[in-house]
């Protein structure tokens, strides 16, 4: 839970600096932070892809992994779904309505994607926050810039944040003494490649749907069995 509880803190601090400048951070200097972290993004994820033993568990996994993402279009059923929960809950205008647009705006920033999911699945499984603490950094800054504009609503979305992370790290804990070392091994890898792609959409290179391959972390539980 280490891993979360530092997440849930970086939006709080970075949500509170936000509401001190009032004018946020200049985009210049925003986007060369969130570069930087793109590339440390990166390095995780090369160093966790070499924890992998056999490059055909994750190569199988990513493939059927992502044909059936992309058969039931994960990445964009939930970005359409997400888009609709904020414009029907997210009214502008008073500062009342402006406090829920800040709360629903940063909650389904920080609680959606893949790295939510990864780092989570790697605090429960392996002990390893190495992707959360990262994340917190990445949430933090942003916290920042929008607690600035949109105000302290923006603090709030480190309850759900708790919740949601918090509960995906637990489940992890679980099952980890049922699943084999190779499976979390292999589980590491592939969670991996995700975060390498995660680095590269970061600092604009691609534009991969990696929520399309969020089904393949979880293949290789099966696949050891196999292979």
């Amino acid at each position: 839970m280490l891993g979360t509880i530092v997440n849930a803190i970086a939006i709080l601090v970075g949500g509170a600096i936000g509401l001190l400048l009032k004018k946020g951070i200049p985009e210049r200097v925003s986007g060369g932070i969130m570069q930087g972290l793109g590339l440390v993004v990166i390095y995780i994820g090369i160093s966790g892809m070499l924890k992998g033993q056999n490059p055909l568990i994750a190569t199988i996994s990513i493939v059927i992994g992502g044909v059936i993402g992309m058969i039931f279009d994960f990445d964009g059923r939930f970005n359409r779904f997400v888009n609709g929960l904020e414009q029907k809950l997210a009214v502008k205008g008073d500062d009342g309505s402006r406090f829920s647009e800040a709360f629903i705006t940063t909650t389904l920033l920080y609680c959606v994607g893949a790295m939510a999911v990864v780092g989570s699945l790697n605090s429960g499984l392996t002990g390893n926050h190495e992707v959360l603490y990262t994340k917190s950094i990445l949430d933090g800054v942003s916290a920042v810039v929008f607690a600035s504009t949109l105000g302290a609503g923006v603090l709030l979305s480190a309850v759900p944040l708790f919740l949601y992370q918090g509960a995906i790290t637990l489940m992890a804990q679980f099952l980890a003494p049922v699943l084999s070392d190779a499976a979390v091994a292999e589980m590491t890898c592939v969670g991996s490649l995700l975060i390498l792609a995660i680095g590269l959409n970061l600092l604009k290179v691609t534009k991969i749907k990696v929520l399309d391959f969020i089904l393949a972390i979880f293949l290789p539980i099966a696949l050891v069995l196999f292979m």
